[in-house]
């Protein structure tokens, strides 16, 4: 339960602090909702992005990344209507590999 809480304030916080210091995450905000769907295949279609992390925020909301080859990132947010943001967008993207568990 501590840890369910601690994550879900640790996500909050790199979101606010994302949109609120958005030249210190090299990424640019820029808050575009529409249908995920429509999201999703946009951002695969003309950006080459494939899913590349997910999380769930709560219980109505997830947080996923999109990430292509080249380094293009998206960060989306989707609720359980099927509604979703763009929140931030980057470049230079680089996905760490999973340690083994010890």
């Amino acid at each position: 339960m501590k840890r369910t809480m601690l994550y879900r304030l640790m996500a909050t916080l790199f979101v606010a602090s994302a949109i609120l210091f958005p030249g210190n995450a090299a990424a640019q905000v820029t808050l575009a909702c529409a249908k995920r769907v429509d999201i999703v295949a946009f951002l695969g279609d003309h950006l080459s992005e494939k899913l590349s992390a997910v999380g769930k925020l709560d219980q109505s909301t997830i947080v996923e990344i999109y990430a292509a080859e080249s380094g293009n990132w998206t960060l989306l947010m989707s609720d359980i209507s099927g509604r979703s943001c763009i929140i931030l967008s980057g470049d230079s993207w680089e996905s760490i590999p999973v340690l083994p568990k010890a």
